[in-house]
């Protein structure tokens, strides 16, 4: 086999292969084996007939061309690893001579990953949101916990905000009211915003045993999206009624004796998020800064894969879940279509060269995965998944996206590379030193702007 390769341009090659016909022996063999297993013959027995009559019955370019689409995948790896090449998804395959006992001749065109440069980062200088808890946002932390432990009882007025309202709810769109509309003993907080639009506006005022009607879009159910007309009924209205903040909601809410050390467990602990937020933000930001010192080009296929994968993705998993359509996701998020496919060829870029850059700084830096670094990006996936790692270990494996977490890994200590090298400085010009443990966030971040990509 000979072959020689053609560079279109710096993501696309096309190779020219031509192959002895000798070499073609064993798929022809192959050819007229499964023939064989295929057709009847009067006269031999089933997978005993030559391979003269097989030419002289069915034809002698039946075999051919059965030989040929099995000879096809072997030479094109042959000649990728001859050429050392990186393809890209499927080659475009073109077959240009087949001679009968002679020559076989193609040519395959197909993306690669083109060749980077990865100039010095050392120089890079980031700026990120300096730590700071004040006593408001103890506060807010604190008061968040209080409501938790709210209790409620019942009252003989009419509903107030913040009051808890048990209701009965019926909707109807044109006229007919809903299989899926109809619920009762609904246990809402009034002012809270999780069920309908407009439902506040019509509780408040009403006593138990009084109802009201409005109108409102279905948030989800079989009419999501469409104006129903709603009847709300309340058959309960009870006071939401908060604990004192002393010693002893601290005992109630925490495993701390006074509320002094209640809300300094607090502090530490928005401390805490707010490190790793700042993490989080350093490896954005110094990402951004490495992407605009490198030349990415980008195959078009590739990125054209990528934009359709993106919008599958959010049109049929993410927002099928929340009874949206596309349209109405765009209204909510003051979109046009147009800016919305803006935005996600942009995503869809930055993913793609963030893979190619990070990719090609594992291959330099001779980045290795361990199976412990494995396990504990498994666990962080599966919990942001909502799966038990048993069950997200078992999707991944039989889906076959190993390599995939493997290469999350792997970009995550890459971005971690040139996070250590860069400097970092907070809003007050403070010197940020990221440790170890804020590997994590190199790890998220990677894996966020490339976990769209198709693996290559």
């Amino acid at each position: 086999m000979k072959s020689a390769v053609e560079t279109l341009n710096p993501t696309r090659v096309r190779l020219t292969v031509e192959v002895p016909f000798e070499e073609l022996k064993d798929s022809l063999d192959a050819a007229y084996k499964k023939i064989n297993q295929q057709v009847t013959v009067k006269g031999f027995r089933k997978g005993k007939i030559p391979a003269r009559v097989i030419d002289q019955r069915f034809g002698r370019g039946a075999v051919l061309e059965e030989a040929v689409n099995d000879a096809l995948p072997k030479f094109y790896t042959e000649a990728v690893n001859e050429a050392e090449l990186n393809p890209l998804g499927q080659p475009e395959v073109d077959i240009k001579e087949l001679k009968d006992n002679e020559l076989l001749s193609f040519t395959a065109e197909v993306d690669i990953r083109p060749a980077i440069e990865i100039p010095d980062f050392s120089g890079i200088e980031v700026e990120v949101d300096a730590i700071e808890v004040s006593d408001e946002d103890v506060d807010k932390s604190v008061e968040q916990l209080r409501d938790r432990f709210a209790s409620t009882t019942p009252v003989e007025r009419a509903a107030e905000d913040g009051d808890v309202v048990t209701i009965d709810l019926e909707a109807k769109v044109e006229g007919e009211v809903l299989e899926d509309g109809v619920a009762s003993g609904v246990s809402y907080t009034i002012g809270s915003g999780e069920l309908l639009d407009g439902i506040d506006d019509a509780v408040k005022g009403l006593a138990a045993d009084q109802d009201a009607t409005f109108t409102s879009e279905l948030k989800g159910g079989s009419a999501a999206g469409k104006e129903a007309e709603v009847t709300v009924k309340v058959t309960q209205v009870a006071a939401r009624e908060l604990p004192e903040l002393d010693d002893e909601f601290a005992q109630l809410a925490s495993e701390f004796d006074t509320l002094e050390e209640l809300r300094a467990d607090s502090r530490k602990r928005l401390a805490n998020m707010k490190e790793y937020d700042q993490a989080t933000q350093a490896q954005e930001r110094v990402l951004d800064k490495l992407l605009e010192l490198v030349e990415v080009p980008v195959p078009e296929k590739l990125l054209e894969d990528e934009i359709n994968t993106r919008k599958h993705n959010l049109e049929h998993h993410q927002l099928g879940q929340m009874g949206l359509d596309l349209d109405k996701y765009l209204e909510i998020q003051g979109k046009t279509a147009e800016e919305f496919d803006t935005e996600t060829r942009e995503a869809a870029i930055k993913g793609i060269k963030t893979q190619f850059v990070l990719d090609e700084l594992v291959n330099r830096e001779k980045l290795n995965v361990s199976q412990e670094e494995l396990t504990e990006h498994l666990m962080r996936r599966a919990a942001s998944s909502g799966m038990s790692p048993d069950q997200f270990a078992q999707a991944v494996v039989e889906g076959g996206q190993v390599p995939m977490l493997v290469g999350e890994v792997a970009r995550g200590k890459a971005l971690a590379v040139v996070v250590e090298a860069a400097t970092v400085k907070d809003t007050n010009g403070e010197i940020v030193d990221l440790d170890d443990e804020d590997e994590d966030a190199s790890k998220a971040t990677a894996a966020e702007s490339t976990e769209e990509t198709p693996e290559a």
